[in-house]
């Protein structure tokens, strides 16, 4: 790909996990790669990554993804791709009983803050980048939504209505957005070696891999080829599909 034929990427989430292994999956396949998390620090993602522009953007705040749109604009010229990776865990059980007595509720403030970042937050950069992709009439949407948005997860009430919600507004962008040449996908990760997960007790984590027909959890490059298929030019017949990157797993059996 050229300089001039180089097309331009925004990750959201990018400083580590799956959205760093996102931003190098990019970078190698030839993008000038916008890295957004809400963190100062990127952690030397800059060193570890070629063409690559971070900036500090809280995607919950409208505003502040709106002046970062902007800024990518004035830079590159275009954005082709926007991959709505960021999202942010507040685990509670929506009330928490024992013996028939309340011990605990989901707070205000836990279901708030997962909205925020996870829907909201993917609903501001979409609409954010869309006049863009319209003005050069092609763009491609990836959104992570998750198997528990499909199935449904013990104590994720907000987490799995956001994941719930991505696919749902992802359907509707397609419809939407189509005639203008823009593509809107999500992925639906299963268990992904990420800190979090990898911080899990032992049998909780050889559970997982016995409940994944190919016998291990994903990796954060298995979720970054993904978004990076689906932002590929050669994808865009595929729009309003989930695809479930879970290596076939069967939730609950």
């Amino acid at each position: 790909m050229s300089e001039q034929q180089k097309r331009v990427v925004i990750v959201t989430g990018a400083a580590r996990g799956i959205g760093r292994a996102t931003a190098k999956a990019f970078s190698e396949a030839g993008y000038d790669v916008v890295a957004w998390d809400v963190s100062e620090d990127c952690d030397g993602l800059l060193d570890e990554v070629e063409n690559l522009t971070y900036a500090r953007v809280d995607v919950s705040d409208q505003a502040m993804v709106e002046r970062a749109v902007s800024g990518v604009v004035g830079k590159f010229g275009r954005i082709d791709a926007l991959i709505n990776n960021a999202g942010i865990l507040r685990d509670a059980q929506l009330v928490k009983a024992k013996r028939r007595a309340v011990l605990a509720k989901m707070s205000e403030a836990q279901f708030d803050s997962v909205i925020g970042v996870n829907l909201k937050g993917v609903f501001n950069a979409t609409q954010a980048v869309v006049p863009a992709m319209i003005e050069r009439g092609y763009g491609r949407i990836v959104s992570a939504s998750s198997v528990v948005g499909l199935y449904g997860n013990f104590g994720q009430t907000n987490y799995v209505a956001t994941k719930a919600g991505v696919i749902g507004m992802t359907k509707v962008w397609a419809r939407e957005l189509g005639k203008h040449g823009i593509t809107a996908n999500c992925v639906a990760p299963g268990f992904i070696a990420t800190d979090m997960v990898e911080q899990m007790p032992k049998p909780v984590l050889d559970n997982m891999i016995a409940h994944t027909p190919v016998g291990r959890i994903g990796t954060v490059e298995d979720i970054a080829r993904a978004y990076l298929w689906l932002a590929d030019e050669a994808s865009g017949f595929i729009s309003g599909t989930v695809l479930s990157v879970d290596g076939g797993m069967v939730v609950g059996t």
